[in-house]
């Protein structure tokens, strides 16, 4: 081969070959690489658009649930308990898009003095400087303050820039509640609280939560650029649908007087907790329920409902069943008298005294043993004609007293406990101290129960706080009285177990809270306190009766635990508080008189012979009862509902207006969709409960 030959094809596979070999495969390369985006572009266009688009938008919009206006509790005369106070977390959107730009650099400094001005926790220069660096870094959900309520919201929707509406002055303003409660700490525990998230549900706001919470909207809310999110119109927005309200059987005068007498006694007596219920024969409704304890700094308050969740062994106040099943089972016909001695006897290894000395001659009949609480008289009646078997007195106690739950509103209610002779704790002892009210429990509520059906000539009604359910002004279910047991007992045991109570007052150991006016029947109850197994020498005194003792319309318990303040007994300590809430419901309802007596006199009632016509707020000073104070949590509630004059809902969102007319008495029509923009009845007016007031509502 020719040596030029060779050189020519050395220079054909030289490093120009090389190169131009690369550049072929590279172009390949990206030829295919064009090909395969231009096939991905096309597969996503035909096949995976709808998809991403879907994504994309579910990353910028998104919606959220929003809360519906809890409903509102009620006390028995229409004044609120508890309550939802619409109020206002305030936003601002500074993008430039929406507020002009001459418009804020001529009004910003205006808008800074006004926020100053309202809210006091900047200055205005602070302010300013805030909104300045806000708009240069376009945040478009700047927070101004957390809470202000429906009226404030309507003075700052005037304040520069903000009163070019939201699309032009870049107000933001998301809608919350706040529950506020009018009446205080009054029947707090009663009226009670929820916390979903620690899934604590306490009261009548526990029992009727699913009913009082309504139901949840939703909003469709756009991502705003700092991360935030914004609420933006939607035609698939749902507006929540506001709670359901209910009715209590609260009587807040009447659970104020409780609540007062209450913490004044326990205060004089030093003792460390009490309860006291006020219930209305017929229907089973509670009109007042105190409880009061005292804290680690010596303050008593609400701390636990006591009435409905406490057991305690009762005392004395138990002599009424027991003394009923002997009635009941003609033990008593065949027993003129009961041998006392000197106060004492022995059963097998255990002695029974008898708490006080009884000025009698070593017997009593047992109409004496109950009216004056001999332990011995009584637990002898009992002991003497069933020791052999136990269970006739066992049984027609458990048919009698009600030893099951009751069932009531307020969760926590406890059964009482009693054993009977074939549980292992039963012991040789266990008949007679049984018959005196030891060796069983039971709450305050069901001892009330009890003593509630003897008022009720025998029938047991069950204890209820809520007495109907509304819907708005619409009656949705309205609860009728429930019978727990038609009939305790025979007519002619229920006749003598009531002049028996009558006696106690009378003639027995509660004869200091006996008055010429009206009739008292009750029973006194010294317990000894059981703690760890073992009997301490602190006491419960309590007191269970009813009132007027001829036409019975109230019952009443009243418990103090542990009294310190010189006396224990039940007839000093207990049985005046009853006596004072008696004369308070006495001397300011005078359906509760016989017929044909004029306005109460209230000086009878609490003197005996100061014949003197007092007024409601004269009489309750002379125990130092005030009227119920509004709580300060309830002074927004108050700023914006006037109980005079119709307010002006103009602009506000519909929720809101008709709350606040409501809430008035007055009734609400609606037409259109979105913001109040003008009303029938003119602000201002007087308002008159049942008038209608037209809203016409614009977007």
């Amino acid at each position: 081969m020719k040596k030029s030959d060779k050189t020519k094809r050395k220079d054909r596979n030289g490093p120009g070959a090389d190169v131009m070999a690369r550049t072929y495969f590279i172009f390949t390369l990206l030829t295919l690489f064009a090909v395969a985006v231009i096939i991905k572009v096309v597969y996503i266009q035909l096949f995976e658009g709808e998809d991403l688009k879907a994504r994309a938008v579910r990353q910028e919009f998104r919606f959220f649930d929003t809360d519906a206006v809890r409903g509102n509790i009620y006390a028995s005369d229409g004044s609120l308990l508890a309550t939802s106070i619409p109020v206002y977390e305030l936003r601002m959107d500074l993008d430039t898009s929406v507020v002009d730009p001459q418009l804020f650099n001529d009004s910003v400094t205006w808008l800074a003095r006004s926020l100053s001005k309202k809210f006091g926790d900047k200055t205005q220069w602070e302010y300013k400087q805030m909104l300045i660096r806000e708009r240069k870094k376009g945040n478009r959900y700047l927070l101004i303050h957390r809470e202000v309520t429906a009226q404030e919201l309507q003075e700052i929707k005037k304040f520069p820039i903000f009163n070019r509406g939201q699309y032009r002055g870049g107000l933001i303003a998301k809608r919350k509640t706040r529950r506020a409660y009018p009446y205080g700490m009054l029947a707090r525990r009663t009226i009670g609280y929820v916390k979903p998230q620690s899934n604590v549900y306490i009261g009548l706001e526990g029992a009727y939560n699913s009913l009082l919470e309504g139901k949840k909207g939703r909003h469709l809310n756009r991502r705003m650029a700092n991360g935030a999110w914004k609420p933006v119109p939607s035609q698939n927005n749902i507006d929540p649908v506001t709670g359901k309200d209910i009715i209590t059987t609260i009587d807040p005068y009447l659970q104020d007087v409780a609540e007062s007498v209450l913490m004044r006694h326990l205060i004089k007596q030093k003792a460390e907790k009490g309860t006291v219920i006020l219930m209305e024969v017929k229907t089973g409704e509670i009109k007042a329920i105190a409880n009061l304890q005292k804290d680690k700094h010596g303050r008593y308050k609400e701390q636990y409902n006591i009435a409905v969740g406490e057991l305690f062994e009762p005392g004395s106040t138990f002599k009424l069943p027991s003394m009923m099943v002997a009635l009941e089972n003609g033990w008593i016909d065949k027993t003129d008298s009961v041998p006392i001695g000197d106060g004492w006897t022995q059963y097998h290894n255990r002695t029974m005294k008898d708490s006080h000395l009884i000025d009698a001659d070593g017997w009593l009949t047992p109409y004496e043993a109950f009216i004056y609480s001999s332990n011995v008289a009584v637990s002898r009646i009992i002991y003497d004609n069933a020791w052999e078997d136990p269970w006739s007195f066992v049984n027609p106690l458990r048919k009698m007293f009600y030893f099951d739950n009751l069932g009531i509103d307020i969760k926590g209610d406890k059964a009482p406990v009693m054993h009977t002779p074939d549980s292992k704790y039963w012991s040789k002892v266990s008949l007679p101290w049984m018959s005196i009210g030891y060796e069983l429990t039971v709450t305050p509520l069901h001892l009330l129960t009890f003593y509630n059906a003897v008022a009720n000539d025998g029938k047991m009604v069950k204890p209820v706080f809520v007495k109907e359910i509304r819907d708005a002004n619409r009656t949705i279910m309205k609860m009728e009285p429930e019978v727990l047991v038609e009939k305790i007992c025979s007519e002619k045991t229920l006749n003598t177990a009531q002049k028996y109570l009558e006696g106690v007052v009378e003639k027995g150991t509660a004869r200091n809270i006996s008055n010429a006016v009206y009739k008292i029947a009750g029973k006194t109850g010294t317990g000894k306190i059981n703690e760890n197994g073992k009997y301490i020498r602190k006491y419960n005194a309590s007191f269970a009766g009813y009132f007027p003792a001829d036409n019975p319309k109230y019952s009443c318990i009243v418990l103090i635990h542990k009294p310190d303040g010189g006396s224990f007994y039940a007839t000093t300590v207990a049985a005046p508080v009853f006596k004072e809430i008696a004369d308070v419901v006495y001397a300011t309802q005078l359906d509760i008189h016989p017929d044909g007596e004029d306005n109460v006199v209230a000086g009878d009632a609490i003197a005996g012979n100061e014949h003197k016509t007092l007024s409601d707020e004269e009489w309750l000073k002379k125990f130092g009862i005030e009227k119920p104070i509004e709580d300060a949590s309830a002074k927004d509630f108050k700023t914006f509902i006037s109980n005079t004059t119709v307010p002006d809902v103009t602009g506000f969102g519909v929720s809101d207006a008709v709350f606040i007319l409501e809430n008035l008495g007055l009734r609400t029509k609606i037409s259109g969709k979105g913001h109040v923009k003008s009303q029938s009845v003119k602000a201002g007016a007087p308002v008159r409960r049942g008038d209608v007031v037209q809203l016409t509502l614009e977007m």
